[in-house]
């Protein structure tokens, strides 16, 4: 009898441990999946109007301060191996943009980092000068982290800018959405994968008891994922056509 529950208490532990190890393949990837639509949409129309890059400067701002106050706080390896993966994604993303922009322009005149004009921040021509800012920042972000890691009050600060950052994701798609007054040349499957991706970090955050910065960053994008899903409905006809 006693042989009998203790396999039974081995086999539960299995099954938790491959639910467990599942989850957190899904963290590490799944922020990642919802750009694969968007990716394709952009290819297939050589438009990128309609995907606000500033998201990926959201992003990758809010990654690198995530890896930085990992080395501070150390917590789950999944969610630095996220943040990885993410700032991957949104290098792929800008990439494709500079292409397409490339591939577009009629006016030979580019924008770059190095003109140091405020006007044109984050719409520079070449994909080089997104690599150099995200570098510069990286540095900054490392001398101050060198010098101030002793500082409980700076690595709680850190993690509270990056999941604020983080929070902020939806805002500049949300923006241009409002100012283009339509939602034509964004993936609707980008912003569902959003949502349910949002839903499933938040319920796994609080399950693991992740740092509250990190659920209560969960919560406020499911808000704004959801004004996003709004915006597809209230602009176009054809808005209720692409929720479905």
């Amino acid at each position: 009898m006693k042989a009998e529950v203790f396999i039974q208490a081995e086999d539960a532990d299995g099954s938790w441990t491959l639910l467990s190890l599942l989850a957190s393949v899904v963290m590490v990837f799944g922020g990642a999946l919802p750009y694969v639509p968007q990716y394709q949409e952009i290819q297939r129309s050589s438009n990128t109007e309609g995907f606000s890059t500033r998201v990926c400067l959201v992003l990758l701002v809010a990654n690198i301060l995530r890896i930085f106050f990992w080395i501070g706080k150390q917590f789950e390896v999944t969610l630095l191996l996220q943040s990885v993966v993410m700032i991957l994604t949104m290098f792929a993303m800008l990439h494709l943009c500079c292409s397409v922009h490339s591939s577009n322009r009629v006016s030979t005149k580019q924008h770059r980092l190095t003109d140091l004009d405020v006007r044109y921040f984050w719409k520079w021509s070449a994909f080089e000068d997104y690599l150099l800012f995200c570098f510069g920042f990286a540095a900054l972000c490392a001398v101050l982290t060198l010098l101030l890691l002793d500082s409980a009050v700076f690595v709680e600060a850190l993690g509270s800018l990056a999941v604020t950052f983080e929070a902020m994701l939806a805002v500049p798609q949300l923006l241009q959405n409002l100012q283009n007054r339509c939602t034509r040349g964004m993936s609707v499957k980008m912003v569902l994968l959003w949502t349910v991706g949002d839903a499933f970090k938040t319920a796994y955050f609080v399950m693991n008891d992740s740092p509250a910065q990190f659920w209560v960053c969960g919560s406020v994008q499911i808000l704004l994922d959801a004004a996003i899903l709004l915006q597809v409905l209230l602009y176009g006809r054809d808005g209720r056509a692409k929720l479905g």
